[in-house]
């Protein structure tokens, strides 16, 4: 059956052999990829801190023809050059159909693509200047003005600057985007983000990248432990050790 999803899966290319002892292709989630499988709908790349969610993310947005900084494909800006050759090394199957949208949202260099949209004098984006707004209200105006539909959308920790509540109106809007035709492939710490119905995600660990159920992701189970008794965790993370 032919699929007619943007992005269908993603590995390392079999006719190219990468240095497994040099970065990026140490890291377990890189060097152990295999085939990784999106959702049609909203993939999510979990992770701790230097597991290689964000690299993994940044080569696939790169392999696909996006900024390495992020913004639209139609973005050739370049502040500073520190992406890795991953995408050198990915092989992308795609589906038939081509997306007519397309953004590669990053949180640590979003000023630099506001400030790129300010310079060229893009439109899209909403009536007030993103860098008039709190970087929170610059990413929902992202969402709500610039994301149009039909498209594919790559975000690399959107939640970073989004209150909880923001992150609930952001994962509705990303709801309504579904059902108007887009995918989505998000790298994310944010428990209620993941919490999408459906959603496909990817753990990245020392073992490697494996798919796991909302629940049996320690994102679910730390923020569960810790709102059904805060005071109890508190008071095993503060207690001081006593002398001896």
């Amino acid at each position: 059956m032919i699929s007619t999803q943007y992005l269908i899966d993603v590995q390392l290319h079999p006719d190219k052999q990468p240095d497994f002892s040099a970065y990026p292709f140490c890291l377990p989630a890189v060097r152990h990829l295999g085939k990784l499988a999106f959702d049609p709908a909203v993939t999510f790349i979990v992770g701790e801190n230097g597991s290689g969610k964000s690299t993994l993310l940044e080569g696939l947005a790169i392999a696909l023809g996006f900024n390495a900084e992020g913004g639209s494909k139609n973005f050739g800006f370049s502040t500073h050059a520190s992406h890795s050759c991953l995408h050198e090394f990915l092989r992308i199957a795609r589906g038939v159909r081509m997306p007519q949208d397309g953004f590669f949202l990053r949180a640590e260099s979003f000023f630099n693509v506001a400030t790129q949209v300010e310079r060229l004098g893009v439109s899209g984006y909403g009536e007030k200047s993103l860098h008039e707004q709190s970087h929170g209200e610059s990413f929902m105006a992202l969402l709500q003005n610039r994301f149009r539909g039909k498209g594919l959308y790559i975000l690399d920790e959107p939640e970073a600057a989004l209150s909880p509540q923001r992150q609930l109106s952001a994962l509705a809007r990303i709801h309504q985007l579904v059902q108007a035709g887009s995918q989505f492939v998000i790298a994310t710490h944010s428990p209620i983000l993941m919490a999408y119905p459906e959603a496909s995600i990817y753990v990245c660990s020392d073992q490697g990248i494996r798919q796991r159920a909302y629940e049996d992701t320690e994102h679910y189970e730390v923020m569960h432990d810790f709102m059904a008794n805060p005071r109890r965790m508190l008071k095993t993370l503060l207690e001081t050790p006593k002398e001896p």
